[in-house]
């Protein structure tokens, strides 16, 4: 890190590295529970798992995404991108939402193609393997979740997601090898429905994380909650009389704003600058995840 990079782009670059860590042992974690999912799902003549595994490696990748999009997000701007490179971590996050949706594809074509054609039945013993599977997902998706209030990243709230949807396919795998294993013969297919049931409750899921990805994308309108702090904070300056206009919007994991403040039209022009130079550093000095801030003065009788 550079030793004179601004405190709101270091704490910015801060954020992406937690959201970094957390996505390396993300990627591990899927890694090993691919490894455990599909040799259960291989030995326990269980689809539901198999599919479940597939989709775990396919996290490796998606993860992957996203830890890069971080890497890149987190520099600071340049001559090429005077507002940073925020933009990386949407796309990153639009990225993982295309990828899942392809993943649902596929394993819904081979759980109904699985559904019609006569197999084996599933193993008891792929029940124990896949309630530590569900325990280990939930822990990791809150912990992720808990990280994106933190940071504000979109990445990470779609990798919480998909955290918690490989933990709802893993426990609709559970219920349909129960069913299999309980019903005997004739119920062979239980697991496979489970694994159709799981796509389509993943892929509606997915179209929430689609939308989120697109909306910052498009620049929509950041909460309101995040509107009002930067009003309150800007007409708090001494020499600000009121607020014309402001506008914000988010790019990664920070906020950017443009923002036009009324001034006493009497004073010198130097007071008007002055004016605006403590409202953009009161604004990045901020807890918004502010890393720019555009002033206009305006005269006010």
């Amino acid at each position: 890190m550079p030793a004179d990079l601004p405190a709101h782009h270091a704490a910015m670059q801060d954020r992406a590295r937690q959201g970094e860590q957390l996505v390396l042992r993300g990627i591990f974690l899927n890694a090993l529970l691919a490894f455990l999912k599909l040799s259960g799902g291989f030995l326990g003549h269980t689809y539901a798992l198999i599919a479940d595994g597939t989709e775990s490696l396919l996290d490796v990748f998606s993860s992957a995404l996203v830890w890069t999009g971080f890497r890149v997000a987190a520099r600071p701007p340049d001559a090429d991108h005077p507002f940073g490179h925020g933009r990386a971590e949407p796309l990153a996050a639009l990225a993982v939402a295309g990828m899942t949706f392809c993943a649902t594809g596929w394993i819904a074509w081979h759980a109904i193609h699985l559904i019609v054609t006569p197999h084996q039945g599933p193993h008891w013993a792929t029940l124990p393997l896949l309630a530590a599977i569900v325990a280990a997902k939930i822990w990791f998706s809150r912990r992720l979740g808990a990280a994106e209030i933190e940071t504000g990243s979109i990445a990470l709230g779609i990798e919480a997601w998909h955290h918690g949807a490989d933990a709802l396919t893993s426990a609709a795998a559970f219920i349909g090898i129960a069913i299999a294993v309980a019903g005997g013969r004739g119920w062979e297919a239980a697991d496979d429905w489970a694994a159709l049931f799981a796509c389509a409750v993943i892929a509606f899921n997915g179209v929430t994380a689609l939308k989120k990805a697109l909306g910052e994308i498009m620049d929509t309108a950041v909460p309101v909650s995040v509107d009002n702090g930067v009003r309150a904070i800007a007409a708090a300056v001494p020499g600000v009389r009121a607020l014309d206009k402001c506008r914000v919007r988010k790019s990664g994991l920070s906020h950017l704003v443009d923002i036009h403040v009324r001034v006493d039209g009497e004073q010198t022009v130097r007071a008007g600058h002055d004016i605006a130079h403590a409202v953009q550093d009161a604004l990045l000095a901020s807890n918004l995840r502010i890393t720019d801030v555009s002033v206009h003065v305006e005269p006010m009788k």
